[in-house]
């Protein structure tokens, strides 16, 4: 059965003084600076890498967006509207993944890379007409996946699993791509991860604040993987696109600075697998807890993507093994990829290894992984806090394939 309108909603909540679009957003993008984008963009910009933005739908005419956008690199299948963004939060997520901050609009963290827009069913979509021609996201999952993108971002949750979807999440990672979905916003309520995030193959990505906190609203368990900024993120308040509201918060935001982030590392490092790219992201994650021990709220720790650009000897491990192996396998199925063993930008992530069902956490593997200390980050606020934040969870079982529900 198809995700129904409703059942998924934009892992995005609250919004807090419009500001001008003709303001400079960039100034108000706090995370800029702590993760040190403008050293990074000297490596890399995230050039050559395409992200498929999953969401509401994306305005590519936003001053931001121009030339970003590769509206005719939609299959025809799911093309429908691809471009008219119904609630403003997919153009959004596609700013702080690509935007290039033109007129005083957001700028993303990977501001090189391009963006692939997919109009899905989630909540805000009206009218008996859109609904029927708007694509499940199974439908848009499968169709990103036989095309060129890299990174496929899923900024949207739903509570209850979906047959075609996860089959379709399965055909992607298959297909050598890298799964990023927020974990939700049920933090004070549940604590409850939804889907896709909750689902094999999938990295689950939870907020932290501008003290590296763990975001209260943000969902919490064995399915979160890594952390990245979500609070106080400026975003367009609707779909008008009149203005920018400056203090969006939602692992929505989480998701979007991780594929970025994911592309500029994969731009500096066209050669490299999934499995490449996802050790490289753990390993440098910021944190304070050993990395055989995840935490069930920040996961492997903040992303760090700066320390493997900085560090032109990082060893990112073997292409064709899974770093998190024995937590993938969950029911005995091993992923079968249809892409040949090659180095290649398209190298699949497939060769991963069947994982057990253990619930342990284990370790990312490669021998690059460094210490989370680092004066120049703002992630090292994240070591007192999260020590607090995670007694009775750093136990908790972490990441992708163990997502057998």
């Amino acid at each position: 059965m198809g995700a129904l309108v409703g059942a998924l909603t934009a892992v995005s909540v609250g919004v807090i003084a419009p500001s001008s679009a003709a303001a400079d957003e960039q100034s108000r993008q706090w995370y800029l600076g702590p993760m040190q984008a403008e050293q990074m963009w000297k490596v890399s910009t995230g050039k050559g890498v395409k992200v498929a933005v999953i969401d509401t739908g994306v305005n590519a005419s936003t001053a931001s967006l121009k030339g970003q956008v590769l509206t005719s690199e939609v299959p025809k299948a799911v093309a429908y509207h691809a471009t008219v963004d119904y609630e403003g939060h997919g153009t959004s997520m596609a700013e702080l993944i690509a935007g290039t901050g033109a007129d005083g609009g957001v700028k993303g963290l990977a501001p090189g890379a391009k963006i692939v827009p997919y109009r899905i069913k989630l909540e805000g979509l009206k009218g008996a007409a859109e609904e029927r021609k708007t694509p499940e996201p199974a439908d848009a999952i499968r169709a990103a996946a036989d095309t060129d993108v890299k990174i496929i971002n899923m900024s949207f949750s739903s509570e209850y699993v979906d047959p075609e979807e996860k089959a379709a999440i399965k055909y992607a990672a298959s297909k050598g791509k890298l799964l990023i979905a927020g974990a939700g916003n049920s933090g004070e309520m549940s604590g409850h991860i939804g889907y896709p995030a909750s689902y094999r193959y999938v990295l689950g990505v939870s907020s932290v604040d501008s003290a590296g906190t763990v975001s209260k609203f943000s969902s919490y368990g064995e399915y979160v993987d890594l952390a990245a900024p979500g609070e106080g993120i400026p975003a367009w308040c609707d779909a008008n696109f009149r203005s920018y509201c400056s203090d969006r918060k939602g692992t929505s935001a989480s998701t979007a600075i991780t594929s970025a982030s994911a592309a500029l590392i994969w731009s500096a490092h066209p050669d490299w697998t999934v499995n490449q790219v996802v050790r490289s992201l753990i390993d440098t994650a910021g944190r304070d807890w050993v990395k055989s021990d995840p935490s069930k709220y920040l996961g492997y720790g903040a992303i760090r993507p700066r320390k493997v650009l900085a560090n032109p000897h990082y060893n990112a491990g073997p292409a064709y093994s899974d770093p998190l192996a024995k937590e993938n396998k969950t029911d005995g199925e091993e992923l079968v990829t249809e892409v040949s063993p090659s180095p290649s930008p398209s190298a699949s992530a497939s060769s991963q290894a069947p994982k057990d069902t253990s619930s342990g956490a284990t370790s990312a593997a490669g021998s690059s992984a460094e210490s989370s200390n680092d004066s120049n980050s703002l992630w090292i606020a994240l070591g007192a806090v999260a020590a607090v934040i995670v007694i009775g969870g750093a136990g908790a079982a972490v990441m992708r394939a163990r997502r057998a529900r």
